[in-house]
């Protein structure tokens, strides 16, 4: 199979079938990235990703992989997008600010089990940064090693910035009014309500 830096050197050099390859490889994982974290202009922001990553081409090394390198797109592409929407003159401190305090809904994915629900909502009322770190654990599957290239952090840093995600959604998720037993069985259960999640972030 060509490989990902492959392509990306293809489409750079104008192959559109290499551009549309590699759209195709990652779309999905790339609309998980913002679906959690706006009610809306998914489709767009992904584009925009996308056609980020070649106009800022010069800015992969090659010293990560190339999903790393599209996901510190969409990360830029999202920090923009909510600073636009909030018509703030500077950037926006994603450390602290959660997607429902950046105006989204408490929840608006449609979620089948409580649990999911409960994982959901959860994930918005914490720091947008944590949240994109859970994500990117539980829905992409990333390491230490991954997160902190992405982030530009030493891997220990990623470790522990992401036990801090997991403390801070556990508080989040007791906060929650549902059934004590829905409730607990979300914390002792994370990564198997996230793994069913997964697969409901992305359009049919």
């Amino acid at each position: 199979m060509v490989s990902d830096v492959e392509l990306f050197h293809a489409w750079r050099a104008g192959d559109v079938a290499a551009g549309s390859q590699l759209f195709a490889r990652h779309f999905d994982c790339i609309y998980r990235f913002f679906r959690n974290k706006l009610d809306g202009d998914i489709e767009d922001l992904v584009q925009r990703t996308f056609t980020g990553c070649v106009t800022s081409r010069d800015r992969f090394r090659e010293t990560a992989s190339f999903r790393t390198y599209l996901f510190a797109v969409a990360q830029n592409v999202l920090r923009e997008h909510l600073r636009a929407k909030r018509r703030a003159p500077e950037p926006l401190d994603l450390d602290n600010l959660s997607a429902v305090e950046l105006g989204a809904s408490p929840i608006s994915i449609i979620a089948a089990r409580a649990e999911e629900k409960i994982l959901l909502q959860a994930l918005r009322q914490i720091p947008i940064t944590s949240q994109m770190v859970l994500e990117l654990y539980f829905w992409e599957e990333m390491k230490g090693g991954e997160i902190g290239a992405l982030l530009g952090i030493p891997e220990d840093t990623a470790r522990s910035r992401l036990r801090k995600a997991k403390q801070l959604l556990a508080v989040e998720i007791r906060k929650i009014q549902a059934a004590p037993h829905d409730l607990e069985s979300t914390l002792t259960n994370l990564k198997q309500w996230a793994a069913q999640l997964r697969r409901q972030m992305v359009p049919e």
